[in-house]
């Protein structure tokens, strides 16, 4: 169980608890299940229903029960702790692994890994995703309420090495939708969902250039997909015509994250260093 308390000023004073905590970012489900929690919602230590007011000096206090159940543990160095605290998780996920479990990926995937780093009566709830062939940071919400503050609330800095010499910097808007042919597969389409992606020239050499990339959207393949289209595949991609003469997988790799934490609403920023295979090529 998660307890987080508030210590009541004066500009909350008279305030209805739901209204308070809706503000804070608590979800009205999340709202609901405090409500049915015994002792879910306290003032000073005491029983406290949604609808009652706080005044200035109290320490209001929500207990978030554990949900769900992680999966089994993958003991491997291979993945990274790189930041914990109560409320988030912060895993360095190498190319070749999996997000989630799935039918052709059991004990193998990072919900394996983070097991080893949570409670075992806690669902893993990450809070984005990476292919499986994409290195780099991944975030996880220990708790719900960390999950709902923290969703589409990520900026990443991806970097990537395309085929080719670009320069300067550009938006790709492009909308994105899945090929007719794959489940997998995903293409530039009229008829596609709304998928823009922000790039930067860092350097170039050797006919590739390394590209800092930043997205508004995040559409499956997207940027695969979009340096595909314009005829800079990234360097590895055999799904999207990459060469794989330097690198046998996807040179892409999520290398910073920032955001604001879900209970300290301070702002964080956490940075990975590229892997190897990565290194090797810039």
């Amino acid at each position: 169980m998660r307890s987080i308390n508030f210590k009541i000023n004066e500009n909350d004073n008279n305030k209805q608890i739901k209204c308070f905590l809706r503000e804070f970012g608590v979800s009205s489900s999340l709202l609901t299940k405090l409500k049915n929690t015994e002792n879910g919602i306290t003032i000073n230590g005491e029983f406290a229903r949604t609808i009652d007011p706080v005044h200035t000096g109290d320490t209001l206090t929500i207990n978030i029960e554990n949900s769900g159940k992680m999966p089994k543990e993958l003991q491997t160095d291979t993945v990274g702790k790189i930041y914990s605290d109560d409320d988030i998780l912060v895993l360095y996920k190498p190319a070749g692994m999996p997000v989630h479990e799935s039918r052709n990926h059991q004990g193998d995937t990072l919900a394996n890994a983070a097991a080893c780093y949570m409670e075992k009566d806690t669902a893993f709830r990450s809070v984005y995703r990476l292919d499986r062939d994409t290195s780099g940071l991944v975030l996880i919400a220990k708790n719900e309420l960390a999950a709902g503050k923290l969703a589409g609330k990520v900026k990443k800095d991806y970097y990537a090495v395309c085929s080719g010499i670009m320069s300067g910097s550009g938006t790709l808007d492009l909308p994105i939708k899945r090929t007719a042919d794959s489940i997998i597969k995903r293409c530039v389409s009229p008829d596609g969902e709304n998928a823009v992606t922000h790039w930067q020239s860092i350097s170039s050499h050797d006919d590739r250039t390394v590209l800092k990339i930043n997205l508004d959207t995040g559409r499956t393949h997207q940027i695969r997909v979009h340096f595909s289209h314009i005829g800079h595949p990234l360097l590895g991609d055999t799904l999207y015509g990459g060469n794989t003469d330097k690198i046998s997988r996807q040179a892409l790799h999520c290398k910073t994250i920032y955001f604001t934490h879900p209970v300290t609403e301070k702002n964080m920023v956490i940075d990975s260093e590229f892997p190897a295979d990565f290194k090797g090529l810039i």
